[in-house]
């Protein structure tokens, strides 16, 4: 694997890191984590919010962190994933859904159909909640994770909007399992810091209330290059690393040993042009790709996003998605988010979506690479076919032309008469049909009558507390 930075870069971010942490500090609205933090050695910053963490508190806290995340689904699915390998791909989280060239607001009946479209998409592994505009904001994680759990069994990963909220989570979540959470994790959560080095009331609150069960956390650093961090991509990066190392404290002093994943990868950088801060530019690729190498070097799994600045599913969209889903999947990735997303992750699309699986498809062909043994060689073969140029009725080829060349539904693979046949449409086109014939298919049910019951019943309480 070719690599964006060398160990001596990494050991200089790092150095860089830690001396931010031990000079600027982090701060915390919460005085129990403020607390906790200074009974293993934090010292006073310049503000009553605020802590400095010395180095060895933070290499303590790196060592106890497991080198490998599991990350199940309820198929009896069940992935290791760490510094060795392996990769993910998630959908992505929105406020919007979009229509045409419009968006309007993202309800839960949207939330639905579009769990239905990734789980109908083989290269899906899962489903991250959004924000559902028809109920109350401290109820759309709990209603969003329950519908979510309806309509797919892969892995489930919300987005966390109050610490109460991860409370139910955890008991949908025991509901669905069918052992204890840290054997089978069928979800995982995670929170972003503010970036410089700030922890929100409800990301402090996530961490703690999500403790205990051995579950999956990922530590998401959002740092804006030119913005709230150096335009600098070094310095991005060494302000980025410290931020996730803050919140690696934190989870290790909450819950010692608890599986985290180390996530520089949802990194922005400010365009001087139009004030955007961007998702899906080559700068973008860069700061992930190297966040992943960084999260190798602290030993630990690694995520970011595939994303693109467009509204629509046009080329645009399509170029910036590959560009960096391929460059995260190429430098070691760990879990990829994004599928679906469109205009910098405000909005989501389902023919975006049936879109963004086919590219992942074609990005992991690319990663698995050629294999070469005696079979694929294929000498023997020939030397018998020699000059007749027929190698395509051999068993050779009928035994493996599906792992060899992927089929794939988007692209155009036709002579120009047939596609003009078939109706001469564009891949925006096919992507619709697919998802009207996804959406056309009776609801197969994810989930028996007693887990949706007690999914309703769980929400149902939730909703009350919150309310009274």
């Amino acid at each position: 694997m070719k690599r964006l930075l060398s160990e001596e870069a990494c050991e200089r971010i790092h150095a860089a890191s830690l001396s931010i942490l031990e000079s600027v500090g982090v701060r915390a609205d919460d005085t129990a984590i403020l607390d906790l933090l200074r009974r293993h050695g934090a010292r006073e910053g310049a503000d009553a919010d605020t802590v400095r963490l010395p180095r060895e508190l933070v290499a303590e806290s790196l060592a106890s962190c497991p080198p490998t995340a599991l990350i199940a689904d309820r198929r009896g699915g069940l992935r290791e994933l760490g510094p060795a390998g392996g990769t993910v791909f998630w959908t992505g989280n929105a406020l919007h859904v979009a229509a045409g060239h419009e968006r309007r607001d993202l309800l839960s009946a949207d939330l639905a159909a579009l769990t239905r479209v990734a789980d109908a998409c083989p290269e899906i592994d899962g489903m991250v909640g959004t924000s559902v505009a028809d109920f109350p904001p401290y109820a759309r994680d709990v209603v969003g994770f329950r519908v979510m759990a309806r309509h797919t069994a892969k892995h489930l990963r919300p987005c966390s909007f109050t610490p109460r909220g991860a409370v139910a989570m955890i008991e949908m979540a025991q509901v669905l399992a069918d052992r204890p959470l840290r054997e089978r994790p069928v979800t995982s959560f995670g929170y972003s810091i503010v970036s410089p080095l700030h922890w929100s009331a409800t990301g402090c609150g996530v961490f703690r209330n999500t403790s205990g069960h051995g579950l999956p956390l990922m530590i998401n650093s959002e740092p804006m290059g030119g913005g709230t961090a150096p335009v600098t991509l070094a310095g991005c990066l060494a302000l980025a690393n410290a931020d996730a190392l803050s919140g690696v404290v934190i989870a290790q002093l909450l819950e010692r040993g608890r599986p985290v994943i180390f996530n520089l990868g949802f990194a922005h950088v400010l365009d001087m042009a139009s004030g955007m801060a961007l998702t899906g530019a080559p700068e973008n690729a860069l700061l992930q790709s190297a966040g992943a190498e960084l999260a190798r070097f602290h030993n630990l799994p690694s995520a970011s996003w595939m994303s693109t600045e467009s509204m629509v599913s046009d080329a645009q969209a399509g170029a910036e998605t590959t560009m960096t889903g391929f460059a995260h999947a190429a430098w070691g990735v760990n879990v990829v988010w994004g599928a679906g997303n469109l205009e910098s992750t405000l909005c989501m699309s389902a023919e975006k979506l049936v879109i963004d699986d086919d590219i992942i498809g074609a990005i992991r062909r690319f990663v698995r690479g050629i294999e070469v043994d005696d079979e694929t060689l294929a000498l023997d073969l020939i030397r018998e076919v020699g000059h007749r140029a027929d190698f395509l009725s051999t068993e050779h080829t009928l035994r493996h032309f599906e792992r060899e060349i992927r089929h794939t539904r988007f692209p155009v693979r036709a002579r120009r008469q047939a596609w003009e046949r078939q109706g001469g449409r564009d891949t925006q086109a096919r992507a619709a049909e697919r998802v009207r014939e996804i959406l056309a298919q009776p609801v197969a049910p994810c989930l028996t009558a007693e887990q949706d019951r007690e999914l309703e019943r769980i929400e149902a309480a939730h909703l009350a507390a919150c309310a009274g």
